[in-house]
């Protein structure tokens, strides 16, 4: 069982006086700078003054400096701009001003697991991931709550790496929810698994393959898109509610049999095996290899797939069948109080 920290296990004096820059200003970067700003710490955000997500962290009473003076003036660095950027960001911008006794933060653990980045030992590492979108860790932290965060310690070259990590979750609430003790490996592997597995690249393919049976079966595509994709949401709320046991007590006998009885003809020894495989690729670091490559060669291939995403029968039934959703936010808006998420240039970090 993990280890779990709260409220009383911190210590958030241990960061007052200390000024933490945040690089980056998306979904987390917003939400972790105004929690840690609102609870009292020193925060400025590291951004290209010209970008608007640094007009938006202004607007939001942030204060905002380029991002290496933004890491030279700061005692922690916490870094949190999407991963395929992070090395450049942090050569370019971090490196030359991580002296001794500084703190170097990050929300994944992908670029100190496969060391992409390798910090000096001179250093604290450390990570608080939150358990959650950054606009609803701002959410429930305004609403005087706080999500589960995830915490790990790589390199502890202070003696007190553990202490400041804590009192960070502590200025974004996790430690009013809980804080899990993990490891960077740990937190890394995992979550590149339950992306790739299930969250993502599991469901999604669940949902196609689903979509495509019953079309191909003559039944018409905008009864599959409601039985095999509209639906999902329903389901979800019900397991994210009460785990497996609230969503079958919420459904028919009917739908509960069907589950029990042909759940593991569809995703059976057969699925197991081939997450297996997909497991080894992570932890061999073969994965990752296959995405650094991909952004260095330019990102091509992956750009290719998300345009033949876009055409799949099912995205266009879809924002068809969505149009007359009234209730739906508008297509290719985000959530109100989710900022303008952060670029790939790294320039720009």
């Amino acid at each position: 069982m993990a280890t779990i920290f709260y409220e009383r296990d911190a210590k958030p004096e241990a960061l007052r006086g200390k000024t933490i820059a945040i690089l980056g200003y998306g979904s987390q970067g917003h939400a972790q700078a105004q929690n840690l700003r609102d609870s009292g710490y020193k925060v400025i955000v590291g951004l290209d003054p010209s970008r608007q997500s640094a007009k938006q962290a202004q607007a939001d009473g942030m204060v905002v400096a380029p991002p290496d003076e933004a890491a030279k003036r700061a005692d922690w660095i916490h870094v949190l701009t999407p991963d395929e950027t992070q090395a450049q960001v942090y050569d370019q911008f971090i490196k030359p001003y991580l002296h001794p006794g500084k703190i170097l933060g990050f929300s994944h653990g992908f670029s100190i697991h496969f060391k992409t980045i390798v910090p000096p030992n001179d250093v604290d590492v450390v990570m608080i991931a939150p358990k959650s979108p950054g606009h609803l860790l701002r959410r429930v932290y305004s609403e005087g709550r706080g999500v589960p965060s995830l915490i790990a310690i790589q390199q502890d070259a202070t003696g007190r790496a553990h202490e400041y990590a804590l009192a960070y979750a502590h200025g974004i609430g996790s430690t009013r929810a809980g804080v899990l003790q993990t490891t960077f490996r740990e937190e890394t592997e995992s979550d590149l698994f339950g992306e790739q597995a299930v969250l993502c690249g599991g469901l999604t393919s669940l949902i196609k393959k689903g979509f495509e049976t019953l079309v191909e079966a003559g039944y018409a595509p905008e009864i599959a898109y409601f039985e095999c994709l509209h639906e999902m949401k329903l389901i979800v709320d019900l397991i994210y509610e009460g785990g497996l046991g609230r969503m079958r007590y919420s459904i028919s006998n009917t739908a509960e049999y069907g589950d029990l009885t042909r759940g593991e003809q569809v995703v059976g020894d057969a699925t197991r095996q081939a997450m297996k495989k997909t497991l080894a690729d992570i932890q061999s670091g073969a994965f990752a290899r296959e995405w650094i490559k991909e952004n260095k060669d330019g990102g091509y291939n992956f750009a290719a797939m998300r345009e033949r995403e876009q055409k799949h029968p099912i995205e266009i039934v879809g924002a068809q069948l969505r149009s007359m959703m009234s209730w739906l936010p508008k297509e290719g808006k985000k959530p109100a109080e989710a900022p303008e998420e952060p670029t790939k240039q790294v320039v720009n970090a």
